[in-house]
């Protein structure tokens, strides 16, 4: 079986400009993604598909292989799976599996990529994801009025239906599967992540801030 590793990092970002480069723990945000990725030996090749030079001579440096990504799929309404999609069609050999590494979630548990990887083959999936239960007691606003969606007034906390939210972690799929311009498969499997790595996705200063000081507590990894 070959895998690859993609790390889509577009440049232009609106709400944190230039967040993709920014330094978390002394090194460049998506250089967390790629040497994670680079870690086992089961991913061939860490691509990083990027329209920014900066972007581009940071993923260099760090061993990875960058993919040119072209205009037209680098719009702010792109799905990351196109991108996806172009890596595979751009490289010169045949890939089985593809691991999305997102750069806005740069910190991860240290067995989470093998640990995926295993239920992945075993599970005989085309597609999995990480995912978190969520804990809250969520409504909509309808004419200024709030509706409950996943509880009844008076409803303990605990006692809610398991409701779960795409943490961004981790992504494994199957090549077939990206063809199609699609990140689940017919057989999909939600892995259960449970850890505070699991809240971090990097999209504003306040976000950031909270990867750094969660990256500062390394008896977090032993989670």
């Amino acid at each position: 079986m070959i895998n690859i590793a993609v790390i889509p990092a577009r440049g232009g970002s609106k709400r944190l400009p230039g967040k993709n480069v920014l330094h978390l723990d002394g090194i460049p945000l998506i250089a967390h993604s790629i040497r994670e990725a680079k870690r086992h030996a089961f991913i061939r090749e860490v691509f990083v598909s990027t329209d920014d030079a900066e972007i581009k001579k940071i993923a260099l440096a760090y061993g990875a292989t960058v993919i040119d990504r072209p205009a037209h799929l680098s719009g702010d309404e792109e799905p990351t799976v196109t991108a996806l999609r172009h890596v595979v069609e751009n490289i010169s050999y045949s890939v089985d599996t593809v691991f999305l590494l997102q750069p806005t979630n740069p910190l991860r548990p240290t067995d989470l990529i093998a640990n995926a990887f295993t239920i992945f083959q075993e599970s005989g999936a085309d597609s999995l994801m990480t995912v978190t239960r969520n804990h809250q007691k969520l409504g909509k606003i309808k004419d200024n009025v709030f509706i409950p969606f996943n509880y009844t007034i008076g409803q303990r906390s605990q006692d809610l239906e398991p409701l779960y939210f795409e943490n961004g972690l981790l992504y494994i799929i199957k090549t077939a599967v990206v063809l199609e311009e699609k990140i689940m498969g017919r057989k999909h499997f939600p892995m259960i992540v449970d850890h505070p790595f699991a809240n971090i996705d990097i999209d504003t200063k306040q976000d950031f801030d909270y990867a750094a000081y969660l990256s500062k507590n390394e008896s977090l990894n032993e989670l």
